[in-house]
């Protein structure tokens, strides 16, 4: 009690306030998520169809054309596929081509929104949309998890609850740096450093990408994705300042 009176009398820092979505919020995130685990889910059924296909000595790509291609398939010794191989096969093709057809109706609708949507948090999915280097799903997820309802003070929090932010250990005399926390949201940080890595190929000239090529472009591999990973912080926090504040990444492109 004596906590909650010191932080109603304007003692901030007693304790950290969770931020909930509201329901509505929390609905939008359906749709996005509900397409990982669909693109997941496509992903197992192609991995366990080229499984099945290798044990026998032959590399086949899936796609709509599939059923035919097998029928033609021969062994070693030119024998074709045995009848149960081959019924197995045919199944996990139904379902590939039946998830397959599900991300594509998400898609739709998620291009559908984007398109007509009136709503305020697809206005900031149009905004992040007219950088280049910025695409759909990237857009998508970066408002619906991240930038559409949350209230970030400042940059450190969009480090923070992004988990790219460094963890230090200290103890006594020692002090050292034990990389980045991995303690927030997992596929914003997962999609933040895939983003990075495209924004250095899309967006050469923007200061971003020449403060990369000055500090890390040059090292190794293990100094370069340090350095990528500093990239990513430094890009959300450019994106949420661009959505907030209508501050333009230095020197970035916007498309045609």
């Amino acid at each position: 009690m004596m906590m909650l009176i010191r932080y109603d009398y304007g003692e901030k820092r007693v304790w950290s306030v969770v931020h909930a979505p509201s329901p509505e919020a929390e609905d939008k995130r359906h749709l996005h998520r509900q397409l990982g685990t669909l693109k997941t889910d496509r992903t197992r059924h192609i991995n366990r169809i080229k499984g099945l296909l290798a044990g026998q000595g032959v590399r086949m790509g899936v796609g709509a054309d599939f059923l035919e291609r097998m029928e033609k398939v021969r062994l070693w010794d030119g024998t074709a596929l045995l009848t149960g191989l081959r019924t197995r096969l045919e199944r996990e093709y139904a379902g590939w081509e039946f998830v397959n057809q599900q991300v594509k109706k998400v898609e739709a609708e998620r291009t559908e929104a984007i398109r007509t949507s009136d709503d305020p948090s697809v206005d900031k999915v149009r905004k992040l949309l007219l950088l280049r280097g910025i695409g759909d799903n990237s857009a998508w997820l970066f408002v619906m998890e991240f930038f559409g309802w949350r209230e970030f003070r400042n940059r450190r929090q969009v480090g923070g609850l992004a988990g790219l932010t460094p963890t230090a250990y200290q103890s006594g005399d020692e002090a050292q740096e034990q990389g980045i926390s991995k303690a927030g949201n997992r596929p914003i940080r997962a999609m933040a450093i895939e983003i990075a890595w495209g924004w250095l190929r899309h967006q050469p000239h923007s200061e971003l990408s020449r403060w990369y090529e000055r500090r890390f472009a040059h090292g190794s591999k293990r100094v370069r994705k340090i350095g990528i990973v500093a990239l990513a912080r430094k890009l959300l926090v450019a994106l949420w300042r661009y959505l907030e504040h209508g501050e333009i990444p230095a020197n970035a492109e916007l498309k045609a």
